[in-house]
């Protein structure tokens, strides 16, 4: 067996972020009665939101702003798209995104079936994530998956962000996991594959959306069960 630790990003590899995003974000719609105070068109607004927190975490992710700043920014520029400029609906939205999020317990397709497959084949699996520790924790938690892991390596923890190799040394650290037996699977071609590519750490690009790679990862994958074929 080559590799002994496996690595896995959490959001948008297993953790469906853009599904728990939505819904998440459609009950604020209804519960802050959005539509009435000039959002009046929800998939637009779902969509713009995508669109800034993407662009907001790359920000984050080269240290141009702070976590706060992410959280608060991302629903006001949202908002400002509808030309509402209301600092108190943007916190009370971002309070109560950052509280309801972590409840959903949307996966991607097979996630617990390759989990279950992997660790009885005794790789220890691990998470290194960007997101926010108690947040991480508890999507893992409530999306009953966390007894998978043997170690959580946050940016937060960690004092780094992939794709970083401060926080890859923490995890390898942190799991007492040699860098050859080692290996990354994740979504984001810079954070994940680069960053774990930049230290010598085999990855796994797991290609949910069809991206084209400008650079060709170790393994490439279109869905979690086809992992089953290199582990």
């Amino acid at each position: 067996m080559k590799y002994k630790h496996l690595f896995f990003d959490l959001d948008h590899t297993l953790w469906d972020f853009d599904t728990n995003a939505k819904l998440t974000l459609q009950e604020l719609y209804e519960t802050l009665d959005l539509q009435r105070k000039g959002v009046d068109d929800f998939e637009k607004f779902y969509q713009n939101y995508l669109h800034h927190n993407m662009k907001l975490w790359e920000r984050y992710r080269n240290g141009f702003i702070k976590q706060a700043e992410l959280r608060i920014k991302r629903m006001r520029l949202t908002l400002l798209d509808f030309k509402i400029g209301d600092e108190a609906l943007a916190e009370t939205m971002s309070k109560r995104f950052l509280e309801m999020l972590p409840t959903r317990k949307a996966l991607f397709p097979h996630t617990v079936e390759v989990l279950e497959y992997l660790k009885n084949k005794n790789y220890q699996l691990h998470l290194i994530t960007n997101g926010f520790e108690e947040v991480q924790h508890q999507k893992i938690v409530n999306s009953n998956i966390h007894h998978y892991f043997d170690k959580v390596i946050t940016s937060e923890a960690s004092n780094s962000l992939k794709p970083n190799k401060e926080i890859f040394d923490f995890a390898l650290s942190t799991t007492k996991a040699h860098i050859k037996e080692s290996i990354m699977l994740g979504d984001d071609l810079v954070a994940d594959i680069m960053g774990a590519s930049n230290v010598g750490m085999d990855q796994v690009f797991i290609n949910h959306i069809g991206k084209q790679p400008d650079f060709t990862p170790t393994y490439t994958v279109k869905c979690l069960k086809e992992l089953k074929e290199i582990f």
